[in-house]
């Protein structure tokens, strides 16, 4: 089966999320099961060298926004079909924002051209590949599955995959005439949202299927607190809606081979993980410590929970513990882990910005990491800490709560306890896991067995790719 998947980000080419992860793991976790998945995605500048490595397979004249050409690519064992619109995606800038951080203005046109372009590929297909389903992610997609329904014409089957539905692409309604879309169609049950047209709304109401990242994602997004205003329309598709639970690239997080870390370890040799530890003390300036070294790893923002956490930290040091921070986000909150790191040296560590390598090396040598999510879809940093013997310490919700299992009382009785779930997001919620998580490290062999049940887990795309291989065969059907 042949299927297209239409995104704006693809690890390891351009990330600013877990959606980039996703993207750039599941192709090949499809490949066993008999799919040939190709990527498209727009050619930032980040994606120039590969162009000329490419052959141009589809040329358009009049896209949302200008003229473009689709460049397929081999690279990092992807199949790739780069959108080249240099007037749209060939500027400084992050894949949504310019220099100063604000959305680019014409973000509907750079999008919708994104995803008109994919719906002709399902229309005319390309040199001897043709879609048999179109899967889109997030709402810089959505549109894609409008453009196939709108064209009346015999189609493949469309996929849409909610990464968050906090970010919903939402413009004026005087887009629809640079974006080709019906005006017939503009009404609440159809592209209009409060009087806007919303992308994600859109691919909603008009994909054949609608899928998220976690079972209990998938139920929480059904009620006004997690819905962010969609409820009503994912309530009335509720019979197409489905949780998949992310994987991670197990090749790519690999403590038993991560080229990031000082030094590599698996289940029976955990011990290494202090030299790993020790790197991280030395590139944040921490002292060494007797207590657990918790990390994270983060967009600063309030959806994380990192407001509170922050309140939470005088706590974690008077427990004894340790805390390293890599992330970058809203400026009050880098302000306040920077001040943190100010106020307590040598037991809080701060780094501002984004390092994949460094990401890895706390991973590898942090013991516990906080994830103290409002929401979360999926999360892949609890999967990570999974993987590497670094316990999750997070909220009950979204894939969190799918994917981490408490160390309660029957959970340590049997063994199976993966890490520490916390009974609310609020700072004594917090300040309560950060104890609980300090007196299980002080027991060093229950810690072991926590750090060994948890790399135990599978946490790879084998279950969750068999999952999408099912629900596309049952579109076909």
């Amino acid at each position: 089966m042949n299927v297209l998947m239409v995104t704006s980000e693809c690890a390891p080419f351009v990330k600013t999320g877990g959606l980039a992860d996703v993207v750039g793991a599941l192709p090949g976790a499809l490949a066993p099961l008999g799919l040939d998945v190709r990527v498209m995605l727009p050619a930032y500048p980040g994606l120039f060298p590969l162009l000329p490595q490419g052959e141009e397979v589809a040329r358009f004249d009049d896209l949302p926004g200008g003229p473009g050409r689709l460049v397929q690519v081999q690279a990092q064992g992807l199949v790739l079909l780069l959108l080249d619109a240099p007037q749209l995606y060939d500027r400084a800038g992050k894949p949504y924002t310019g220099p100063d951080g604000r959305d680019w203005a014409d973000n509907h046109l750079r999008f919708g051209a994104l995803a008109q372009a994919a719906a002709r590929i399902c229309f005319d297909g390309l040199p001897g590949w043709k879609p048999e389903v179109l899967h889109a992610h997030d709402w810089q997609a959505g549109l894609a599955p409008v453009y196939l329904k709108q064209a009346g014409r015999a189609v493949p089957k469309s996929v849409l995959t909610i990464h968050n539905i906090a970010f919903q692409g939402r413009f004026g309604p005087q887009v629809l005439g640079e974006l080709g879309l019906r005006d017939d169609w503009f009404h609440a049950d159809g592209l209009e949202y409060y009087g806007d047209l919303s992308f994600l709304k859109a691919g909603l109401v008009y994909a054949d299927a609608v899928t998220t990242v976690s079972p209990t994602y998938a139920r929480e997004i059904l009620t006004p607190e997690f819905g962010m205003g969609l409820e009503g329309v994912l309530q009335a598709r509720a019979a197409d809606l489905s949780g998949i639970l992310n994987g991670i690239d197990t090749g790519a997080w690999n403590p038993s081979a991560d080229e990031a870390l000082a030094r590599t370890f698996d289940a029976k040799t955990l011990a290494r993980k202090a030299e790993n530890r020790a790197e991280i003390a030395a590139r944040l300036g921490l002292e060494r410590g007797e207590g657990p070294l918790f990390c994270v790893i983060s967009r600063l923002t309030g959806q994380k929970g990192l407001d509170t956490l922050a309140e939470a930290i005088p706590h974690l040091v008077a427990e004894g513990a340790q805390l390293a921070l890599l992330g970058s986000g809203e400026p009050a909150l880098e302000e306040a882990y920077t001040r943190a790191a100010q106020q307590f040296p040598g037991r809080v560590g701060v780094q501002i910005g984004y390092d994949e390598a460094f990401s890895h090396l706390l991973q590898g040598g942090s013991d516990a990491i906080l994830i103290p999510s409002r929401f979360e879809p999926c999360g892949l940093t609890q999967l990570y800490g999974l993987r590497y013997g670094t316990l999750p310490v997070v909220a009950r919700t979204g894939g969190l709560a799918d994917t981490v299992i408490d160390a309660n009382a029957a959970a340590l009785a049997v063994g199976v306890a993966t890490g520490f779930v916390l009974d609310s997001v609020s700072r004594q919620g917090i300040e309560a896991g950060i104890s609980r998580t300090c007196a299980a490290y002080a027991d060093r062999k229950l810690w072991q067995g926590m750090q060994r049940a948890a790399m135990r887990q599978p946490v790879g795309w084998e279950t969750s790719a068999r999952a999408y291989a099912d629900l596309y065969a049952t579109l076909q059907a």
